[in-house]
């Protein structure tokens, strides 16, 4: 079990250092965009900076699954594919059931779970806050 709890606080620390430092790099991309837009944002202006956030967003969470993918071929399942579907449907809380862990490592995928939720929590967090400042700019101009 302490193999197990030792992974998983690994990876919890390196998803979230990724999470954290995507975010960061984003937040400066959109300030520099936002501050671009002078006159205000047009509408046009705003759906394109909401609509490719969103997609670095999920490349983001994609980078998050393959990490905790790694793991599970690294130790626990014997294909990528099997990897990235167990992965995919734990961090986003879907959990088919289909493919499961072995004993030992069962721990591990509530844990991304929770990790999962959080983190697509911080990415609309992310989302509101950019709308909230293309709302704001909207109105002084």
């Amino acid at each position: 079990m302490n193999r197990q709890a030792i992974a998983a606080a690994i990876l919890v620390a390196l998803t979230l250092w990724l999470q954290c430092a995507g975010m960061a790099i984003l937040i400066h991309w959109v300030k520099t965009w936002i501050a671009r837009g002078t006159k205000g944002p047009t509408p046009w202006y705003s759906a394109v900076l909401m609509i490719r956030f969103t997609v670095l967003m999920i490349v983001l969470h994609t980078l998050q699954i393959l990490l905790w993918a790694g793991l599970y071929r690294w130790r626990c399942l014997p294909s990528w594919e099997s990897c990235f579907y167990f992965s995919a449907s734990a961090f986003s809380t879907v959990g088919y059931g289909d493919v499961v862990l072995p004993r030992a490592w069962r721990a591990v995928g509530p844990i991304e779970s929770v990790v999962g939720v959080l983190m697509c929590g911080m990415s609309v967090s992310g989302l509101f806050a950019i709308l909230s400042r293309l709302l704001a700019a909207e109105e002084r101009s």
